[in-house]
C-alpha cells in the first residue's frame, strides 16, 4: 500500500512501532535521522519509538550511514546522537560507511516481525528518511520540525515524498537485504580515520552482535507480487552478497522502459544523469506513441557553488536529450503549494503503462543506479483495472490496479481533484494533455500578474537555465568524480551498459 506524504507515512510507522514488544524484531536502515523528529499526533519522536520498542524488549537493530560532519552540511552528529539514545534502551546501531569515496548508504527501510500470529509483520519501503521536514501532508505547508534548505523554499519546506508498505512474503526479503548488509565483515568504516569521533561514544557497536535465525516468511497477503531491485557498486572489499556490484535497480528499469508504449509516470528528485535519460530517450524514439511525464523539485536543495553548477549540469544534460527523443511527448513540471511556495520533490516513484509500479530509494541519476546503495519495490498487481482503457500499453499486459490507483492518486494531489474527479485522467493520453492544461493555466496566471481567481492545481512547467559554457567545463569533473559518480566496473562504463 502506498502512503504519499510523510504524515501519513509516520503516523503508520508510529502505530507499529507501538506494537512492538519482547521476542519482537524491528530492523531500519537510514541515509539521515534526527531523532527529534515527531511521527504523529501525540509528539512521539523517532528516538522515543524505536527506544520504547527495545524497551518494552523488541530487539532493535539499526543500519546509519554514517554521513560526515555538520560542518561539511550533513549529520554525522545527529546519527551518533540517534545511535546513541537507542543503544542506552538496549537497541544496536551501527554507523555504517562501507561504501565507496563519496559514497553513501542510501536505502530507507523498517522491517518489523512480531513473532505472533495476530499481528502481521510489516516493512515499509520508499524515499521517507527518518528526518526533520518529512512530515508533510498533501496540502505540502511544510514541516514545522524543519531542516535548512535555499530559502526559495521558505521557513518550513513544502515536502512531497512515497513510502510504501509491505505485507506477507515480500517482508522477509526486505529483513534479508537489512541481514546482508548487517554480517557484512568488513569493519564499519573502510577508511580507520573516519571512525575516530565514534571512539568517543562506546555504545556504538564496531562489530555489530549476530541476529537470530531468521523466522520463516509471513504467509501470503494482499494481491501483489513485489521483487525488490537493489543497487551495490563493486567494492574493494567486496560486499559479500554483491561481490561484484548490483544493478538490478538499474537493470529493471530498462526491461520495464524497453516494454513502454503508453505512458511513463516518474516523480523523482534527481532527474540528472544523460547515462540514465539514454535509457527513456531510446524508448520515447522507439515509440511514437509513449508519452513521458515527469515531476522534479522547481530548485536543488542546496546552494553549494561547486555543487549547483555541476548538478545542474547532469539536469540540463538529461533533459535535453529527453527533449530531442520527443519534444512534444515529454513533459517536466515542478510543483508550489497554493501560497506559491515551490514544494520539494523527494519521491522517487514511477509508474509504466499503469501496470508496473515502484517506490523507492533510488533516483533517476547514475549515482542511484551504480554506486550507492539502493533498494526499490517493485510492484506489480494481479487485479485487473477494468476501466478504459484496460490495457493502454497493447501488449497484453492490462492495466493493473495498484499502478494506476498510484497514478491517478499523484495525480488528484497534483491538480487538486476530489478522489471522485478523475474521470478525464484514467486515459494516459488524456492525463497528458489535461496535466499540460492545468500547468499553463498556472503559468499564465502567474505572468499575467496573478489575476484573477488563481486556477487550480500546483503544476508548473519546469525550467532550466543554461549555464555558460565556461562554467559547464569547469563543472564537469566534479559532476562526474563527486555529484554524480559512477560505481560501474570500468568494461561496463565503456559499454554504456549497466
Amino acid at each position: 500500500m502506498p502512503l504519499i506524504d510523510g504524515r501519513d507515512y509516520f503516523a503508520r510507522l508510529a502505530t507499529t512501532l507501538a506494537a512492538a514488544g519482547t521476542n519482537d524484531l524491528v530492523l531500519f536502515t537510514d541515509w539521515r535521522g534526527d531523532p527529534e523528529q515527531v511521527l504523529d499526533e501525540h509528539g512521539t519522536t523517532i528516538a522515543e519509538a524505536l527506544a520504547g520498542a527495545a524497551r518494552r524488549g523488541a530487539m532493535v537493530r539499526g543500519l546509519m550511514w554514517r554521513s560526515h560532519p555538520e560542518i561539511m552540511g550533513f549529520t554525522g552528529e545527529r546519527h551518533r546522537e540517534l545511535a546513541d539514545l537507542i543503544t542506552q534502551a538496549g537497541g544496536e546501531v551501527v554507523l555504517d560507511h562501507r561504501v565507496l569515496t563519496t559514497g553513501s548508504h542510501h536505502q530507507k527501510f523498517i522491517v518489523i516481525r512480531y513473532g505472533r500470529d495476530e499481528q502481521p509483520d510489516v516493512a515499509f519501503v520508499g524515499g521517507i528518511d527518518l528526518a526533520r521536514s518529512r512530515r508533510d501532508t498533501s496540502e505540502h505547508a511544510g514541516d514545522p520540525l524543519a531542516r535548512d534548505f535555499p530559502p526559495e523554499y521558505g521557513p518550513t519546506p513544502p515536502w512531497h515524498d512515497v513510502q510504501v508498505e509491505i505485507q506477507g512474503p515480500g517482508v522477509a526479503d526486505v529483513e534479508t537485504v537489512f541481514r546482508e548488509r548487517w554480517h557484512d565483515p568488513a569493519l564499519p568504516s573502510r577508511l580507520p580515520w573516519h571512525s575516530l569521533p565514534d571512539l568517543l561514544h562506546p555504545r556504538i557497536a564496531f562489530n555489530p552482535a549476530p541476529l537470530p535465525d531468521q523466522a520463516p516468511a509471513p504467509p501470503p497477503a494482499g494481491t501483489c507480487d513485489v521483487q525488490l531491485l537493489r543497487t551495490y557498486p563493486r567494492r574493494r572489499p567486496a560486499y559479500p552478497f554483491a561481490p561484484r556490484g548490483e544493478r538490478s535497480i538499474a537493470r529493471g528499469y530498462a526491461k520495464a522502459v524497453h516494454r513502454a508504449r503508453s505512458l511513463i509516470y516518474i516523480e523523482d528528485q534527481y532527474m540528472w544523469s544523460l547515462d540514465v535519460a539514454r535509457v527513456f530517450a531510446h524508448a520515447l524514439r522507439e515509440n511514437p506513441g509513449l508519452r513521458m511525464v515527469v515531476v522534479v523539485p522547481r530548485f536543488l536543495d542546496e546552494d553549494g557553488a561547486i555543487t549547483i553548477p555541476s548538478a545542474l549540469l547532469g539536469h540540463a544534460q538529461a533533459l535535453q536529450e529527453l527533449h530531442d527523443a520527443a519534444a512534444s511527448r515529454v513533459a517536466i513540471y515542478d510543483l508550489e503549494n497554493h501560497a506559491g511556495t515551490p514544494v520539494y520533490v523527494h519521491a522517487k516513484v514511477s509508474v509504466i503503462d499503469d501496470v508496473w509500479a515502484t517506490v523507492g530509494s533510488d533516483n533517476f541519476n547514475r549515482r542511484s543506479w551504480t554506486h550507492d546503495s539502493e533498494l526499490t519495490a517493485a510492484i506489480l498487481d494481479e487485479r485487473l483495472d477494468g476501466r478504459e482503457p484496460t490495457d493502454p500499453g497493447g501488449l497484453g499486459d492490462n492495466a493493473r490496479v495498484l499502478a494506476r490507483e498510484l497514478r491517478l492518486k499523484l495525480a488528484a494531489e497534483h491538480l487538486d481533484r476530489s478522489p471522485g474527479d478523475i474521470g478525464d485522467l484514467i486515459d494516459p493520453s488524456s492525463f497528458f494533455d489535461m496535466m499540460r492544461a492545468h500547468a499553463q493555466a498556472l503559468d499564465a496566471w502567474h505572468a499575467s500578474g496573478r489575476v484573477g481567481e488563481r486556477p487550480p492545481g500546483r503544476l508548473r512547467a519546469h525550467s532550466l537555465d543554461g549555464a555558460p559554457r565556461w562554467q559547464r567545463l569547469l563543472a564537469a569533473p566534479v559532476y562526474r568524480a563527486v555529484v554524480d559518480p559512477d560505481g560501474r566496473p570500468s568494461r561496463m562504463r565503456l559499454a554504456r551498459r549497466f
